[in-house]
């Protein structure tokens, strides 16, 4: 196995991370999202917290994993991003601090005060994370301000206000409204009446704002200048991330998908997986739903990685200094150790996660919130 494959089986790899996170973490973030104003009552609102009771603690390890990939297989974009994201990055994770507490102190007391305070706590855990990761993918496509030198330093001509520019923020709709319908999507499969029912409608509505916002963005991508590499680089070659000519036009973000026509298959799975929530919302086929959602969270984040495609951060700045695959990852021998641990143990996770969803199975009611009161959040 050659270096250019690693590299690519690493891009593969941290992109399944992020798919897995929107699916497993995306229906937590999105029930945070939705609890203030589709639970009509206490009890309801317990619900929806112990649909999701179970599993949010392990789902918000897909994040962390990808957190860690990307410091160990791309150490020059881990360092550059968190860095050039800094506020943004301590906003989520102040928001995402904030989700453990409320689920553990929440019913602790029984005034309304406290639990109401908490409630949107957990609102605001989601709905933080759910718009800044849209932002963030957006400001990939834009370039974001920052420059290398000869010891690969960084340094930021941009701050935390330059992020939220329009096409960012339409990238923040998008993944605010995707996993809201994820949530959505849920909570109709895991919770019983009239959660339910109403989880149906939040879905087919969220949906339908998901279709329109990313067909939005795919039209206004087409105006916006993409990169491409105009050098020879060699794919086994030791990363240099300065060794490189790229040049900057309107509409190039689109051009891997008339070199890589297979690639059309990620759109078309965003498209075609939201309009399956609209169908399917309002029928008795939870399962078909929550399958339709989940592959169009893994569509439309595909769509993302193949137009950036070999691209991994842009700049602005200088677009020489923008990283890819082919030149900011870590070295073969690095790359080779992690295949072999991520051969051992993602399939071990990925069973034991299986094991944990059929032994915690079934719908949350009123019944046994009130049976098990004090076990449960």
């Amino acid at each position: 196995m050659d270096y250019e494959i690693l590299r690519l089986i690493w891009w593969v790899l941290i992109g399944v991370l992020f798919i897995g996170f929107a699916i497993m973490d995306g229906y937590d973030l999105g029930t945070a999202n939705l609890l203030p104003f589709m639970a009509k009552s206490d009890i309801e609102r317990r619900i929806m917290i112990n649909a999701v009771a179970p599993h949010w603690d392990g789902n918000q390890v897909w994040l962390v994993t990808a957190g860690g990939a990307l410091f160990a297989a791309w150490p020059t974009v881990y360092a550059t991003a968190f860095s050039g994201f800094y506020w943004a990055m301590v906003l989520t994770l102040f928001a995402l601090l904030i989700r453990p507490m409320a689920f553990d102190y929440r019913s602790k007391l029984e005034d309304t005060r406290w639990r109401n305070a908490w409630d949107w706590g957990l609102f605001a855990s989601g709905i933080v994370p759910s718009i800044v990761f849209g932002v963030g993918f957006g400001n990939i496509f834009v370039g974001f301000g920052f420059e290398l030198d000869e010891f690969m330093r960084s340094s930021f001509t941009e701050n935390f206000f330059d992020l939220l520019n329009p096409f960012s923020l339409l990238c923040g709709v998008v993944s605010g409204a995707m996993l809201t319908m994820q949530g959505a999507v849920w909570q109709k499969l895991r919770s019983g009446a009239p959660i339910r029912h109403r989880a149906s409608i939040v879905a087919r509505y969220s949906a339908l704002v998901t279709l329109v916002a990313f067909a939005i963005g795919g039209l206004w991508i087409v105006n916006i200048d993409g990169y491409q590499i105009t050098s020879v680089i060699d794919p086994n070659a030791p990363s240099s991330p300065l060794n490189k000519t790229v040049v900057v036009g309107e509409g190039l973000w689109l051009s891997n998908y008339s070199q890589y026509p297979i690639m059309m298959i990620a759109p078309v799975l965003g498209f075609l997986g939201t309009i399956g929530v609209i169908l399917f919302s309002g029928t008795h086929k939870d399962a078909l739903n929550f399958i339709c959602s989940s592959l169009a969270q893994a569509g439309i984040i595909m769509t993302a990685g193949f137009s950036l495609f070999p691209f991994v951060l842009t700049s602005s700045a200088n677009p020489t200094f923008s990283l890819t695959i082919w030149d900011a990852t870590s070295s073969f021998m690095t790359l080779a150790i992690m295949t072999g641990v991520a051969a051992i143990f993602v399939p071990t996770i990925l069973g034991y996660t299986t094991w944990c969803f059929y032994k915690m199975w079934g719908r949350m009611t009123a019944e046994q919130i009130e049976q098990e009161s004090h076990s449960l959040y």
